[in-house]
């Protein structure tokens, strides 16, 4: 349910892939519910489905599987032995952030020389740059070991040979090709990229967090240190695995699952802070809390102040500096939600007011932080269902983000008006750009000229696992639910769905009247309660007179009092004429 203007409509479609559900259940000790739920998520092998119910860390790849990985920890351990100066080169997202902590931690453990650089999301930029490169040069740098980052940086890496540095490139982005097709290879001592054409790793989809914690292994089994070691800092993988918004299947599902469970006992001071001033309990965290409480907050000092923040949280040994730099980072990621609705606010009333009949929304707010139109365009795209660009005024003319539905290919649509451009770059479904402010009508124009997208396109298609009488719901059938966390993308919440539902009372909730609870008949007059998060009073609105509903939910326990009750959580509902 959204709290805006115009919602884009959707329709709803149930799952038909097919499997003997009723083996699968037998053979696993699981309902033909949460068979069928598996087999939607594309899980089909037996060992896949072994791997998905119950794999642990010896379910996870070897690093050596990597390509130049032997290559990057050779040359580590004898930089180490030398006692030559390694820096650490990140990025300032969560992932580069967690990327560069285990990596400084790695050379820290094996007893090496090393700092490090995150580059300045206003002034530097993506990813390592020649100033960077020049910087290390003077400062004495003997080798340069990038994370997230780097796998596009050709001529900076070039440049940083030539001034006779030592180079790994360790980073998980896609690969530029040559026109027959080949990788085009940054000219570094060692690249560690699962993308690469030669790569031998079975699961290509891991986070720049993800390869850094592989090349900590492999550190670690040259050095002969304990492994205990190395699964301690699994939850740093784990939370740039959810930050990056990787896919949870296949081994990044088994990290963050077994990740979350070392985030319970952590030792790391700032992860800890962090936690407790966002009022989270430890044992009860879910990859939910990672990607919209701790990753925001993470993520808040790269977009409003400097990533150094977030990675000084996690280098934070004594606690009272750990619980300051929390509060600093927590304060951010407030300021920056407000600055967010603002913007959102601002964008949707311009749709509404100016743009509403445009297949591409393009949306200029000059006053609004660059670091936030990737946030707002994604909220423009959740609202219309359509591609949105958001674009805000820079140093040198005007900087934006583009967010996009799967019907539009977003860095293609940029390629065909890139003569209005000075910079662009991105895939199939999110894009950066640059241009002259004189430009923003005409790609406005054009973008919209360009699209060959239908109001078809402009639906919401919401996906139903199991169309399931509420009276099927029990606690062993909840719990058996928990067997399929972590959700996210890639592994979705299971959604089920029920017609007919006869509302027997409904009351707003909340101080901001941001919940109704229902309690709800079933045709056969099972009763359950259910709760509907979003704007009370215009659902109570909508449901005016009409008492009977069509709802997808997912079924929980409330706990309240000491006292347990099944209830359902409505996803989406419909209001249907009938008495």
């Amino acid at each position: 349910m959204t709290d805006t203007h115009t919602a884009a409509p959707s329709q709803w479609m149930v799952q038909t892939k097919r499997a003997d559900f009723s083996g699968i259940a037998q053979k696993y000790g699981i309902t033909p519910v949460t068979a069928r739920i598996i087999r939607n998520r594309g899980v089909v092998e037996d060992e896949e489905i072994r791997r998905y119910l119950t794999g642990d860390l010896e379910d996870m790849y070897s690093p050596w599987l990597l390509p130049d990985m032997e290559k990057a920890a050779a040359i580590i351990k004898q930089k180490a032995e030398a006692g030559a100066s390694i820096r650490v080169v990140g990025d300032y997202d969560i992932d580069g952030v967690c990327a560069t902590y285990i990596l400084l931690t790695a050379l820290k453990e094996i007893g090496a020389r090393g700092d490090y650089r995150i580059p300045d999301r206003i002034k530097d930029g993506y990813g390592i740059n020649e100033a960077i490169i020049r910087q290390a040069a003077e400062d004495g740098i003997d080798t340069i070991l990038t994370c997230d980052n780097g796998i596009a940086a050709v001529e900076q890496i070039t440049l940083a040979k030539e001034l006779g540095m030592t180079v790994i490139v360790t980073d998980h982005h896609d690969i530029q090709k040559t026109e027959d097709g080949k990788d085009i290879l940054p000219p570094a001592d060692a690249v560690v990229n699962p993308k690469r054409q030669d790569s031998r790793y079975p699961y290509p989809d891991i986070c720049g967090g993800m390869v850094a914690y592989k090349l900590m292994r492999a550190l670690y089994e040259r050095y002969e240190i304990p492994l205990k070691k190395w699964e301690n800092m699994l939850e740093f993988a784990a939370i740039a695995t959810v930050g990056d918004v990787m896919k949870l299947q296949d081994e990044n599902r088994i990290a963050v699952k077994a990740g979350l469970k070392r985030i319970a006992c952590s030792a790391n001071p700032g992860l800890r802070s962090l936690i407790e001033k966002n009022n989270l309990d430890p044992k009860a965290l879910t990859a939910y809390h990672i990607g919209f409480v701790i990753g925001p907050c993470l993520n808040a000092g790269g977009r409003l102040q400097t990533a150094r923040l977030a990675l000084e949280l996690l280098l934070a040994e004594e606690q009272e500096k750990a619980g300051q730099l929390a509060g600093e980072l927590k304060d951010l990621n407030e300021q920056r939600k407000d600055m967010t609705l603002k913007g959102t606010a601002e964008a949707i009333e311009q749709v509404e007011t100016h743009y509403l009949k445009d297949k591409v929304l393009v949306v200029f707010l000059p006053q609004c932080h660059e670091s936030l139109a990737g946030i707002v365009a994604g909220r423009l795209r959740e609202q219309y269902q359509k591609p949105a660009i958001v674009l805000t005024r820079a140093e040198e003319g005007v900087k934006g983000s583009g967010r996009s539905i799967e019907a539009y290919h977003m860095f293609q649509g940029l390629v065909e008006v890139k003569d209005l451009l000075t910079r662009f770059g991105g895939h199939p479904m999110a894009a950066g750009l640059s241009l002259p402010e004189e430009h923003v009508e005409e790609l406005r124009r054009r973008l919209n000229e360009n699209a060959m997208l239908t109001e078809e396109d402009f639906i919401r298609k919401v996906w139903i696992d199991v169309p399931m009488p509420v009276e099927y719901i029990n606690e062993s059938f909840i719990q058996e639910l928990e067997l399929l966390e972590p959700f996210g993308n890639g592994n979705e919440k299971p959604q089920f769905a029920q017609k007919d539902l006869t509302v027997k009372s409904a009351r707003v909730l909340g101080k901001n009247r941001n919940a109704v609870k229902l309690s709800l008949a079933a045709p056969g007059g099972f009763v359950i309660d259910a709760m509907v998060f979003g704007d009370g009073d215009r659902f109570m609105e909508e449901m005016g007179s009409q008492h009977t509903m069509d709802v997808i939910y997912y079924p929980t326990i409330n706990e309240y009092n000491g006292n347990r009750s099944l209830q359902i959580v409505i996803k989406e509902y419909r209001f249907s004429k009938k008495a």
